[in-house]
């Protein structure tokens, strides 16, 4: 029987069903072989990791995991899995396809419209679009693409294909995907190589009428940097589910640009994740029980 302790409480109700589905049982935090971390702070973590001597393997619930390395937690000695992938991929490529369709669609000027305008917008069918992370959103959102009649590339470390995508490159060929997009959508992890990589240089490349949408981490963008760009017509326009700094200050100047979409980094959220994460848990269940290699597995070096 598996002893799971589950923090910070209360328990989520489907993951204590997945529990008790996989044979296990709920435990206090010195009996624990396995921790399920209920949120996406690091906050209590080093203190709670440090309450359970017999820990083998912490499940957390988010997907990114920039909080925990960048943490006073050493993530050494013990398996770490996080929720990459899977439904929270789908969940957050279902909200990047819907702000390239809102910025293909011209959907931030008609809203912003007190009066009946001309017409404005074009087709998403034969337009490139360039993939930044070929993980779980990258490859949900191919997929998602692959119908439209979209010419799609992926920019990632690995080579293997990703289902609708017409080609996989890697990051050496960054710059000549980002010249080549009519929209760059940004599903990298935050790593220490990819903070702040969005920059002036990068913007400069875009097409003038390309658009940034960005569904990752807002770190991955300079955000002063973006706002000349977007000032100079260095790009088309940017839509945004997460931003830098965040929450974003009512009086930045994002807010007031006419070629910006926000949204309030909810491409997945609370009532969503519950679904997602108890499949991650559930299947890493399994896998304990039998042996097997875990999904998700944190890799400290990569970042992600």
């Amino acid at each position: 029987m598996i002893r799971v302790s589950v923090a910070p409480l209360p328990s989520a109700p489907r993951t204590l069903q997945v529990i008790d589905e996989a044979g296990g049982v709920v435990v206090p935090l010195e009996e624990a072989e396995v921790l399920v971390w209920q949120t996406n702070s690091a906050n209590g973590l080093a203190e709670t990791v440090a309450a359970a001597p017999g820990l083998r393997w912490v499940q957390l619930t988010s997907a990114g995991v920039d909080w925990l390395l960048g943490s006073e937690v050493e993530p050494t000695g013990i398996i770490w899995t996080c929720a990459k992938g899977g439904a929270m991929g789908e969940n957050a490529a279902e909200h990047a396809l819907l702000l390239v369709l809102a910025a293909a669609r011209q959907l931030h000027s008609f809203v912003r419209a007190r009066t009946w305008t001309g017409e404005a917008g074009r087709r998403l069918a034969g337009s490139r679009v360039g993939i930044i992370g070929g993980g779980g959103i990258g490859r949900s959102l191919a997929t998602f693409l692959q119908p439209l009649g979209v010419d799609v590339a992926v920019v990632r470390r690995s080579s293997s294909p990703v289902e609708g995508a017409q080609r996989v490159v890697g990051p050496d060929s960054l710059d000549s995907v980002l010249e080549w997009s009519d929209f760059v959508v940004l599903a990298t992890p935050l790593t220490r190589e990819t903070r702040g990589f969005m920059d002036r240089r990068r913007l400069s490349l875009f097409k003038d009428d390309a658009w940034l949408v960005n569904v990752a981490r807002g770190a991955l963008v300079c955000t002063d940097d973006l706002v000349a760009a977007l000032h100079a017509g260095d790009l088309g326009g940017a839509a945004l589910d997460v931003v830098d700094p965040e929450p974003l200050p009512a009086d930045h100047p994002l807010w007031q640009m006419s070629n910006v979409i926000l949204t309030p980094h909810v491409a997945s959220t609370r009532e969503m994740a519950p679904h997602a994460v108890a499949a991650v848990l559930a299947e890493n269940m399994q896998r304990w029980v039998r042996g097997l290699p875990l999904a998700g597995v944190v890799d400290p070096d990569r970042g992600y």
